[in-house]
């Protein structure tokens, strides 16, 4: 999952927002670091991450890629995922605009950037006035994503072609899409993906 599922997620699971989005920023025991709502935000985030990778439709998902870029497949699915989410909002939440939804987490989550680790912040500058996940409906900027990735972590230089991949087997994806995610949703609200204090 990428940075619009896990906000969603999180919101049905009615966990911190902040936590939920920085995890990818935090390493060890949040719990040391950060409040207990923030702490137990991050170890959602990472059970969310841990169950998407098991999921046999995401493996399967995997196995779509040539070898060229099968490495690269989680990350690249990663964001995949919130480009079906976003192109589809209305279908998954028709009471919220997707607008409306992206600018109250800003709201939670900006005015308390100041103790969060510099990389995080940094992405922040960018998230919210550049519009990200709105534009992660777009099928271009999935493309444009994964290339800056690649820019910026030479090991993942393979995810610059991987959209070739994804649009070769695009309705695949969607189809898998539509049967993990919505029972994520269902786990996320009824309180089934919360991990336990210690992991």
């Amino acid at each position: 999952m990428n940075f619009l599922a896990h906000l969603h997620l999180a919101t049905l699971a009615q966990s911190s927002l902040m936590g939920n989005l920085m995890a990818d920023f935090v390493r060890g025991n949040p719990q040391e670091l950060y409040p207990d709502d923030i702490a137990a935000g991050i170890r959602l985030h990472r059970r969310i991450d841990t169950l998407t990778d098991s999921l046999p439709e995401v493996r399967e998902a995997c196995r779509c890629f040539s070898a060229d870029y099968r490495r690269v497949a989680p990350i690249a699915l990663d964001v995949l995922w919130d480009h079906f989410l976003a192109q589809n909002w209305p279908r998954v939440e028709p009471s919220v605009a997707l607008s409306g939804f992206i600018d109250h987490a800003r709201q939670q989550i900006t005015p308390h950037l100041a103790h969060t680790p510099e990389r995080f912040q940094n992405l922040n500058r960018y998230l919210w006035q550049e519009r990200w996940l709105e534009r992660y409906a777009e099928l271009p900027f999935i493309a444009e994503v994964l290339h800056r990735m690649a820019m910026r972590r030479p090991r993942l230089s393979a995810l610059s072609g991987a959209i070739t991949d994804i649009e070769r087997h695009y309705h695949q994806f969607e189809t898998l899409f539509w049967q993990f995610y919505p029972r994520m949703m269902q786990q996320a609200s009824s309180g089934q993906l919360h991990p336990s204090q210690g992991s």
